[in-house]
């Protein structure tokens, strides 16, 4: 194992990662950032899990994947809002949502008709 240590940019410290690739001292800085991209791929996987995934105790594989394909939709439309309102008001366009998902599975069932 390896561990890549380059500048932080969020402090003034250094960010540590490790790797089982072997990664010259000029590669390190792009390893970290392609790891950096990765880790916003988990963290809007965890969100659509957590957030917007119905749960169901079906073992049809069609039902599970209309769940999951529901939630993956709810959760574009959940980004593209927060994308909007932070055009419509100036706001840096930085990863941090305005809009909660809460807030947004919120406005999004207050819409839908009550179940018979």
């Amino acid at each position: 194992m390896q561990f890549l240590y380059i500048p932080s940019t969020k402090s003034d410290g250094t960010a540590v990662s490790a790797t089982n690739l072997r990664v010259s001292t000029d590669e390190a800085e792009a390893v970290c950032r392609r790891y950096s991209s990765r880790w916003q791929i988990e963290n809007e996987y965890k969100s659509i899990k957590n957030d917007f995934l119905a749960k169901t105790s079906s073992k049809d594989y069609r039902v599970r994947l209309f769940y999951f394909v529901f939630a993956v939709l709810l959760h574009n439309i959940w980004r593209l809002t927060d994308f909007l309102l932070k055009a419509a008001v100036g706001e840096e366009m930085d990863y941090a949502p305005m809009l909660t998902a809460g807030e947004c599975v919120e406005l999004v069932s207050s819409t839908l008709p009550p179940p018979d």
